[in-house]
């Protein structure tokens, strides 16, 4: 199988990247934006980040458990459209539109390759929970949407040319990563996923003296940034956005300040439980990667389709039911079942590699390490990324949920676009026809659980089609 050469920047992208960036966007934008006012009726946590953003424009006292920049951004739409479902829906739809875009960006700068950076994206697009988490006023769009910005502005930082420039990159990235947190604080991940990935990083670039200019592939160019600048820089000018962002939440809710309204969020946490009598939904980390157990957002059933889309309430007993309205917080199946034993394949590879280098490491040449390949350099980055932000989950005892998986998820997907880059420019026609199948099935999964992401009506036995184990319901 051909091992695809890291290539130094290209200034002109080729004119197929970017009518396939342009239709990206479109799709995205269409499956977000499309009949965004159903369910006429706040749907899931809408009852609270809905609400609290209408809180803010009111003036009315409240107290939320996440930090407030979430809330500020769906205030923000509903002042432009008004206290209703397409006010607190459309900023989410278009912020979480991007995401896409920016995993094709990333994915341009860990490789330098269009072919693998469009995958990568149409994997994003091909996503059931991204867009799901899209079309309603929820907050997790954003965790992902500023913490993809903040390692895609890091790595652009680190191959720009030392001087101004790349401090205002640093800086970007910096904010970046105090807006993530912002939202909610587990976007952290993202920033422990970069410093795993410049640490290991360092240590190879040491042990093989490396000078490799700016154009190397990440885990030199990264490693190049300095102790003070990632460690030091970033996380000072996030910690300033992030006390800044404070202060509109502060002044309208006085009974706090900054540092007592932080110990009753933690301690809020720390008292909420687990299990089914907390929530029916929630869920350990360990079935995240299997998608085990996925979120009811909304259920209802209908006895005609000519009757309005129904609200909340009692259902229609099941005599009577022709039609399910459902929407469920599910990834894509096969994608996501994929992706997880792509990221399998990524962490084995990368401990393995960690061995050997530790058993050789005074034996062996000093060149010889895991990350002397840019194929190892990728893996480290995947690999640490998940790590970052799964790992934590280990320690935490309250009621999580999927969706909370969704940061390290994405990297699980990174981790499947590479291979299938890989194989879609091998010379075997074996390996090529194994990625466009895989591809093409991917598209098909979309689309048979597309009436769960978008809640279309659905027979009944439509619906339970759909349903592959008991614990999906």
């Amino acid at each position: 199988m051909v091992q695809p050469q890291f290539s130094t920047r290209q200034t002109t992208p080729p004119s197929w990247f970017w009518i396939g960036f342009i239709c990206l966007w479109g799709i995205a934008l269409g499956l977000r934006f499309w009949g965004l006012e159903r369910f006429n009726t706040l749907v899931f946590d809408e009852i609270y980040f809905a609400k609290f953003g209408h809180d803010y424009l009111t003036h009315t006292n409240f107290f939320d458990a996440h930090p407030p920049l979430g809330k500020y951004l769906i205030a923000v739409g509903i002042w432009l459209k008004g206290f209703n479902t397409w006010g607190f829906r459309w900023m989410n739809a278009l912020i979480g539109s991007c995401i896409p875009l920016i995993v094709v960006g990333l994915g341009y700068q860990l490789t330098r390759r269009y072919s693998f950076a469009l995958i990568a994206g149409i994997l994003a697009v091909l996503d059931g929970l991204l867009l799901v988490e899209s079309r309603y006023g929820l907050i997790n769009v954003y965790i992902l949407t500023f913490g993809l910005l903040g390692h895609l502005l890091t790595l652009i930082s680190s191959h720009a040319p030392k001087g101004w420039r790349q401090w205002v990159w640093l800086t970007l990235a910096g904010l970046s990563f105090g807006a993530t947190a912002a939202v909610k604080w587990n976007g952290l991940g993202f920033l422990l996923g970069l410093y795993l990935f410049w640490g290991i990083s360092r240590l190879g670039r040491l042990r093989q003296n490396h000078s490799a200019g700016s154009q190397g592939p990440p885990w030199i160019s990264l490693s190049q940034l300095s102790f003070l600048k990632l460690f030091v820089y970033i996380p000072l000018v996030g910690a300033v956005l992030y006390s800044l962002l404070w202060i509109p939440h502060l002044l309208q809710n006085p009974e706090f300040n900054f540092v007592q309204v932080h110990q009753q969020m933690f301690s809020y946490h720390q008292r909420v439980g687990n299990g089914p009598s907390i929530h029916p939904y929630c869920s350990t980390w360990l079935s995240w990667p299997l998608m085990l157990r996925p979120v009811s957002y909304f259920y209802q059933r209908a006895s005609s389709l000519l009757e309005p889309m129904p609200m909340m309430g009692p259902p229609l007993p099941t005599e009577n039911a022709r039609y399910i309205y459902s929407v469920y917080a599910m990834g894509n199946p096969f994608l996501w079942w994929c992706a997880t034993v792509a990221i399998a394949l990524i962490l084995g590879s990368v401990i393995w590699q960690g061995i050997q280098w530790f058993l050789n490491s005074k034996t062996s040449d000093p060149n010889h390490t895991p990350l002397s390949a840019e194929e190892s350099s990728v893996s480290l980055y995947l690999a640490t990324g998940y790590v970052a932000n799964l790992l934590p989950w280990l320690s935490i005892s309250r009621c999580a949920f999927l969706y909370h998986y969704m940061p390290a998820y994405l990297f699980s997907s990174l981790a499947i676009a590479w291979l299938l880059e890989r194989w879609l420019l091998s010379p075997w026609k074996r390996f090529r026809a194994i990625s466009l199948t895989l591809l093409l099935i991917f598209a098909l999964s979309f689309l048979f659980w597309l009436p769960f992401y978008l809640g279309l009506p659905l027979l009944p036995t439509s619906w339970q089609l759909r349903i592959w184990y008991q614990s999906w319901i």
